[in-house]
């Protein structure tokens, strides 16, 4: 399998290096063209997220995979303007089977800065449809990409990699999901308007949440981040106004002093009628005072309760990420087999075709004889005989050519492939076959008329007739 998968990502480059050689999305059916014009490139893919950029690509030398490596990460710099010996520094590439089984543990999520990651499975999918769009897919191509999309579905259906939360952000949005039946019907009260807090409307919007308001210091801020997200923006002056609306409390801010204090939350509860709240402290220092989970029908969770949830959590996907693994390499492994067998389905063909034009000329020269009157016994003697000494010439030759060379591993082989070693394939191996020195050994002389051939004692029982059933 001449598979090539190559390229950066997280672990092996800095972010300085992995923004330079970031593909945008403008770029990458033109990058595509220029690859697979390089010597030996015949179909690619680009992948290029804020964590990774990989190059996948089918060569036409099996030899040559890791000059053909070199030379794609050369190309990789040339295009970014960086130099060859800093790109190389960072980079990694796999080949053949290796190459396949990177793949689809980056599909599976499990080469993920975040292990189990759902998003990378759709990103490769578009990559791979910029790919088919750009004309760079050929057939056997895409029947490997397809193994690669269902080997990934596989792992993400037959294992729990990505059922439990390993980001605080994500954890805090699954923490109401087990609090509250019904999602949709709950209003959130964000505080902050930095990246937490950002991740945590994205987790509660795909949640079903539909009632967001974000309070920042400043309302530039939140207004920004709430429209980007149909949400609502207010200043923090006006949380005590929010608190009694809000099922869900999150915050995330720089402030050295608690903004929310037990009275305040009191003071929402009561005008709840004391609808539960949940409320999440994702800062450092706490934005909410400790007090304040004293209060009844307040669900209050801290950073630490949070990472501890994360730490399960991750251990938990670390034990699936190992059946991930296994179901991979398993894959994989008939992926090679079906790829090997495949190999020989041109050989078996030629062999068949072969063999029956063996067969139907010797069909054609009995046929001749039986027209002259030639007795059916001898006819059928002499193209059974025929058939055999023709198809066994080129394997006896062989036999014997390996034999005069010594060559006892090419002997063996022939034993399997001719099925010599199997059970009861020696039953008949006392008798001779006549003629069996080859395709061009001469005809035993033919019996007279009713006489036995002598290939067979049981022949001479046989009664003699005139045309072929």
């Amino acid at each position: 399998m001449n598979f090539l998968a190559l390229g950066i990502n997280h672990n092996s480059a800095a972010l300085e290096v992995r923004e330079r050689v970031a593909f945008a999305p403008e770029q990458v059916g033109e990058a595509l063209e220029e690859l697979c014009a390089l010597p030996g490139v015949e179909d690619a893919v680009i992948l290029s997220t804020c964590n990774r950029t990989e190059v996948y690509a089918q060569t036409s030398e099996a030899g040559a995979l890791s000059a053909q490596a070199k030379a794609i990460i050369d190309w990789m710099a040339g295009y970014h303007h960086l130099s060859a010996e800093e790109l190389h520094a960072a980079a990694y590439s796999h080949c053949g089977a290796n190459a396949l089984e990177h793949v689809v543990r980056v599909a599976s999520g499990l080469d993920s800065m975040v292990l189990g990651e759902p998003q990378i499975f759709g990103q490769l999918k578009s990559a791979f449809a910029v790919a088919v769009d750009t004309g760079v897919v050929g057939a056997e191509f895409n029947r490997l990409f397809q193994r690669v999309f269902a080997l990934a579905k596989r792992v993400r259906t037959d294992t729990a990699i990505g059922e439990n939360p390993v980001s605080v952000a994500y954890a805090a949005v699954d923490l109401a999901g087990h609090i509250f039946t019904d999602l949709s019907a709950c209003n959130a009260l964000l505080v902050g308007a930095g990246e937490t807090i950002e991740l945590v409307t994205r987790h509660l919007i795909e949640a079903g949440v539909r009632g967001i308001t974000i309070a920042n210091r400043t309302l530039g801020r939140a207004r920004d981040l709430a429209h980007r997200f149909g949400a609502e923006a207010v200043l923090m002056a006006e949380i005590p106004d929010q608190l009694a609306r809000a099922d869900i409390v999150i915050t995330s801010t720089a402030s050295q002093l608690p903004i929310l204090g037990k009275g305040a939350v009191e003071r929402a509860v009561k005008a709840r009628k004391h609808r539960p709240i949940l409320m999440v402290d994702i800062a450092v220092p706490r934005d909410i005072e400790p007090e304040v989970g004293d209060l009844r029908d307040v669900y209050l969770y801290s950073v630490d309760d949070l990472r501890e949830i994360v730490d399960q959590n991750l251990r938990s996907r670390q034990s699936e990420a190992r059946k991930a693994d296994l179901m991979i390499a398993e894959g994989v492994r008939a992926h090679q087999e079906e790829l090997r067998s495949l190999a020989a389905v041109d050989s078996v063909k030629e062999y068949r075709r072969m063999a029956e034009l063996l067969r139907q000329r010797e069909l054609d020269r009995a046929l001749g004889a039986l027209a002259r009157g030639e007795e059916p016994q001898v006819v059928l003697a002499k193209l059974a005989r025929g058939i055999t000494n023709k198809l066994i010439h080129a394997p006896t030759a062989g036999l014997k050519r390996a034999s005069l060379e010594g060559r006892e591993d090419l002997l063996a082989g022939a034993r399997r492939l001719l099925g010599l070693d199997a059970p009861g394939a020696a039953s008949d191996s006392d008798e001779d076959i006549p003629g069996s020195a080859g395709a061009d050994s001469p005809a035993p002389k033919e019996p007279a008329a009713g006489a036995p051939t002598g290939d067979n004692p049981a022949e001479s029982t046989v009664p003699t007739r005139r045309t072929l059933q």
